[in-house]
This record gives structure tokens, sequence and C-alpha cells, in this order.
């Protein structure tokens, strides 16, 4: 028994195998359905190992092969840890250039964007003894995760245009270690920049390099062109004062200072053009309201409104030293990995889902892959600048979410969750601004940008994410 799946991408098949050699392929591969995370990264895809851990303390050790590895165009690891070696699991990596006959039999998965010259056909093949239709969901996501990350690479060189010099870059991230952050730097990394993580704790090698939040120093920034800030203590939970006052103080000051070490490095001549830090769409309040929200619309009311607008205005320390600032005001974030669909999707898949209070709240929702293209497109392009919308442009109530996730996951969704459920864990101020806020919100500035969404319908998204989607 077995598997063989196969694509068609419009990539060269020597940048489709250096890809794979980048630390963060296997994170940018794996399934987030799968309650697995990746422990060790192989070091060569030649004679190196990865290692997975699963649920029950068990891990997955895979061990590459010499004997199949060609370099690009194949690589090959078998699993040698039991009892997972008893499936005699042997899994072939292949890259050749695509011919007519391959492009007539075979998936197209250049998602509406060309990257290069010329195609390939991408080959995975599979040995075990495993049934074919348990893997065929694994290998379509890790085909589609593919090439919506060569082309996202292949449009954001393109759209940056400043020369190999400047591209790819190196970026420095902080709150690397966090759910978004994880992903971004592997994401990154794999597009072939490099990522330097600014951490608290002493650095544990040369891609590391300390951060202070009360005082970073400009030589943190040493040859840094690009500085990613998503370090902040989670919003949800109580709003209470203590609450609120962690959330305020680990932004707004941090920020401040991290801006004004931005500031210093670029007029030493030294130091990041471009400052790109996290933002929210809770800018634009909690009132349930059907208008349309455009970066361009005013403040609402609140806690959150309030923080959003004094954690952007940190950053200009940095925007009045002439570097180029972007906040990207994200929306609800959907992976199983975090946030709000890892909540619900465990929920819903045992058949109680819920839609919250009367349902007509507006959720603005962005997929994490697509997500991450907003960060790299803030990163890239010259034309953006000061506040983002990080949100499908497809936003939708929470009647209509609680019907798509019910439906991509085939489970019902009969009931209704009583506005009081929230009041009682977040509070009543945390219930109003977060678990039962409603913004409508549009990328009016990325859609001028002409920025392409790989899921700008939730049913796309969900699918994809939740492993319910093939080809």
């Amino acid at each position: 028994m077995g598997l063989s799946y196969k694509s068609v991408l419009p990539f060269p098949p020597e940048e489709i195998f250096a890809w794979h050699t980048r630390p963060g392929a296997l994170r940018r591969l794996l399934p987030p359905w799968l309650p697995v995370r990746v422990l060790e990264e192989a070091s060569s895809l030649r004679d190196g190992r990865a290692v997975l851990q699963l649920p029950l303390g068990l891990r997955l050790v895979a061990q590459h092969r010499p004997d199949g590895y060609q370099e690009g165009y194949s690589f090959v690891d078998e699993v040698t840890s039991p009892p997972f070696s008893l499936s005699g699991w042997r899994h072939t990596r292949l890259f050749s250039a695509a011919t007519a006959s391959t492009s007539a039999t075979t998936d197209d998965l250049g998602e509406g964007r060309r990257g290069g010259d010329g195609g390939s056909l991408v080959e995975d093949r599979v040995e075990t003894y495993l049934p074919a239709n348990m893997l065929r969901a694994t290998f379509s996501y890790r085909h589609r995760q593919l090439a919506g990350d060569l082309a996202a690479h292949a449009e954001a060189a393109r759209v940056h245009g400043g020369g190999q010099r400047s591209w790819p870059m190196t970026v420095a991230i902080t709150g690397s270690s966090g759910f978004i952050g994880s992903e971004l730097a592997a994401f990154l990394s794999t597009g072939g920049h490099r990522v330097i993580r600014l951490v608290r704790r002493s650095p544990a090698g040369p891609l590391e390099r300390q951060w202070d939040p009360a005082g970073p120093s400009p030589g943190t920034f040493a040859g840094v062109q690009a500085v990613v800030h998503l370090a902040g203590a989670p919003i949800a939970g109580r709003f209470s004062e203590a609450h609120k006052r962690d959330v305020r103080e680990s932004r707004i000051g941090p920020t401040r200072l991290l801006a004004e070490a931005v500031a210093r490095a670029a007029a030493a001549g030294d130091g990041p053009a471009c400052f790109v830090s996290a933002s929210a769409v809770g800018y634009y309040g909690y009132e349930l309201t059907d208008d349309l929200l455009t970066e361009a619309s005013p403040k609402g009311h609140g806690f959150l409104a309030d923080l959003v607008q004094q954690w952007e205005e940190a950053t200009s320390p940095a925007a009045g030293a002439g570097v180029r600032v972007v906040n990207v005001r994200t929306g609800l974030v959907l992976s199983p990995r975090g946030g709000i669909l890892a909540l619900l999707y465990p929920i819903f898949f045992a058949g109680m889902g819920a839609k919250l209070g009367n349902g007509r709240q507006w959720m603005s929702w962005i997929g994490i892959d697509d997500l991450l293209d907003v960060y790299l497109r803030a990163l890239a392009d010259p034309g953006a600048s000061g506040p983002l919308n990080a949100v499908s442009p497809a936003p939708v109530t929470n009647t209509e979410f609680t019907r798509v996730l019910a439906g991509v996951l085939r489970r019902p969704a009969l009931f209704s969750v009583p506005a009081a459920l929230p009041s009682a864990v977040l509070g009543p101020e945390g219930a109003k601004e977060f678990a039962l806020a409603s913004q409508r919100v549009a990328p009016a500035k990325l859609e001028r940008l002409g920025h392409h969404f790989r899921h700008p319908e939730l049913v796309a998204a969900l699918e994809h994410l939740l492993g319910r989607r093939e080809g």
C-alpha cells in the first residue's frame, strides 16, 4: 500500500528544492489540525533527522537516507522510531521539470500567481502499510501550502524592487516564540530571509539577540533591515483592572522604547528601514453596526480602542526618524494551533457548536497564512505604511461563522450561547469589548496595493486549515 501525490508548480525544481532545505520548512508543511509539533528539524536532507512530538509523550523520528538524495531533485526519509516504524514508512520527494503531459495529468497549484520561468512536477511517494485515504488530506494540504508560500515570496520580491543587496532581508522579530511569531519566523526563513529572534534571556545562538524592553540597545539592530514587533501580553482574559494594566504596559511602553531604539539606529546609519508593529481592529470599537470600516474610519470607543490608538502612537519615534512604519491591524486569526479557532474546533467537532448571543455581531477574520502574507507585504512593499487592516475581504456575522464552521466539519450547530455566559467568564467589559464585539472591517489599503489573498472566503479557509479540502 502507499500513496503518490503530484502537482505542478510554476517554479523551477531547484527553487522548490532550496525551499525545503531552509529552517521552518517542516513546520510550514505540518498540517495544523494534527496534534503534532516539531521538536527538531533535519540539519541535512541527505542524512539528518527530524523529530516530532505526538500526544501521550510519543516521539516520531524520521531519518533522511543518503541513498535517495540527489541535490536539487530528490530526498528520502524513513521513520525509525517504534511503534511507528511498524508502518514501514518511507517517504520520497521528487522535483523535476514539468512537461505538457505531466501538466495534463496533475493539479496546477499556482494559485493564480506565476512565480518564475518554467514549471516543476512535485511528487510525494509514500511506501507504507497505512491506507492512502488516511494520507491524502495531509499531502493535499502540503502541496497547497508549498504553492502558496512560493507564490507569496515571489510576489514580495516583485513589489520590493530593491535589488539583490536588500533582498532577501535580515528581519528581527520580537515575540517570536508566540503563536504568530513562530509561524512568521518559519515563513520568512523558508523564503530565504535571515530571521533574528529578539529574546529577553541570554541568546542561545547567532540567530538570537537579547532585547531589553526597558531600554533596547541600538546595537541590537546592526545589519538588520526590518523589525517586526509582536510581543505583548494576551488580550483575551477577564477584563479586570490588573489584566488591563498588564495588556497596556506590555504594549505601549515597550513599543515606544523599541521604536526609539530603531530611530537611534537609523540615525546612526546602520539601522532598519522598516518597522512593522502588531495592532488590532479593536481600534474601531465594539459597537454593533453594519458600517464597513476602513483604515480611514475614525477610532471607536472603549478600552481596546484607546489601547490601540496609544499602541500605534508609540511607534511614532521610528516614523519621525524616516523609518517606514506599518501598524498591522489584525482581526480574528484562524488556525487550529492558536486563537479563536483552536478554542472552537474541538467544541464544534464534538457537535456542540453554537452561535454567541444573537449572532448579529460581525467577525472580521483572517487565516493564519494570509496574515503571514500581509506581514511579508508590509515588509516588502514600499507603498505600505501606517495602519493596515489585516482581515479577509469577506467578513461574516457570528451566525454565518457558526453555520460555515459546522458545515465544514459536518456537524450540527443547533444552539445559542447566552450573552450572559461570556460576561460571567470575561466580565461585562471583557464580553462587550472582546467576545461580543462587532467590527465589519475591510482591507482597503491591501486591495489598493493589489494584494492577493490565498483564502478570501471563509469556507475555503476553514477547509484548508482543517484538512477538509482535497486538491
